[in-house]
């Protein structure tokens, strides 16, 4: 067993390279992170950067089954990195370090990476049954991001714990209807609309006993499931707000991605949940970069989300 070595250029690098990986791969967030007290941000670009490396392992190849070896690779490494092993791979030695220094629970880790391990193992044609299986992915997903910070943080407050569940609920289920096009290009299908919604508005089609929802990219009816699971989005993005006033104030700067939602949901709505809209694709989210970061400014300042 090696120890985690603790040359200084080494961890400096590291932590460059997951900074540089957050700006490169999740703007918003990115962005988000800039506003978080000094002593937060190396851990919290630790734990976006690992975020980045497993939502995009099925997306930078064109082999689901090495997309999959590279979430089963992390499943491991987290492990070995909380098992004080060496591994040469920048996040994991940028996490590694965070892990040394901060109070962290393996379990978010291991439940983030496990979640994007069920996803890839389901069949191509899989539709979830019910928007509570797409709010369990974005929990498993986003909200545990938000959890590793405020254990980095040193944060220990149930009502933080309360709203950084809705910020994740929102925002992953904001993101996952914003990933349609994407997924409608590269598969052909559109992956992240329940059954249970789709049938209701008619986007249900089976044949040969396969169910799959319907690719009429300007529908109504396609808009109408978007604006039910958003609308899902928003009340919990509400549940969140409503707890800030016993939020303690460490937490705010935290808990800044509730911004990111309400800036995404107000551009769908622009849109009129039309996720093909091509505005939704321009800037931040579908607003100005220069909007997007006021807004954030404005609500640091403020200390509120």
């Amino acid at each position: 067993m090696n120890a985690v070595p603790t040359s200084g250029n080494s961890i400096r690098a590291a932590f460059s390279y997951c900074a540089q990986q957050v700006r490169s791969y999740d703007y918003h967030h990115y962005l988000c992170l800039l506003l978080l007290p000094t002593s937060m941000r190396k851990a919290a670009f630790a734990f976006r950067a690992f975020n980045v490396e497993i939502a995009r392992a099925m997306d930078v190849t064109s082999d689901p089954s090495v997309g999959l070896m590279r979430l089963l690779w992390w499943q491991e490494a987290i492990d070995k990195i909380f098992a004080k092993k060496l591994i040469e791979q920048p996040v994991a030695r940028a996490l590694s370090a965070v892990i040394s220094e901060h109070k962290i629970s393996k379990q978010w880790l291991k439940r983030s990476v496990e979640a994007r391990i069920n996803d890839a193992n389901k069949d191509e044609s899989y539709i979830p049954a019910s928007i509570a299986d797409l709010e369990k992915y974005a929990e498993d997903t986003v909200s545990t991001i938000l959890y590793l910070t405020l254990q980095a943080g040193g944060i220990q407050s149930t009502a933080a714990d309360h709203a950084a569940s809705h910020i994740g609920k929102a925002n992953g289920l904001l993101l996952l209807l914003k990933s349609l096009p994407y997924h409608a290009g590269r598969t052909g299908r559109i992956p992240y609309i329940p059954a249970q919604v789709a049938e209701k508005h008619g986007l249900l089609v089976t044949e040969n006993g396969r169910s799959e929802i319907r690719m009429d990219y300007l529908n109504e009816q396609l808009s109408d499931a978007v604006f039910e699971v958003a609308s899902v989005a928003l009340a919990h993005l509400r549940k969140a707000q409503e707890l800030a006033s016993t939020v303690p104030a460490g937490a705010v700067p935290v808990l800044l991605p509730a911004v990111a939602a309400q800036v995404l949901f107000d551009s769908l709505d622009r849109s009129h949940f039309d996720v093909f809209d091509p505005r939704l694709g321009r800037g931040v989210l579908g607003v100005s970069p220069l909007w997007y970061q006021l807004k954030l400014k404005w609500h640091s300042w403020r200390n509120n989300y």
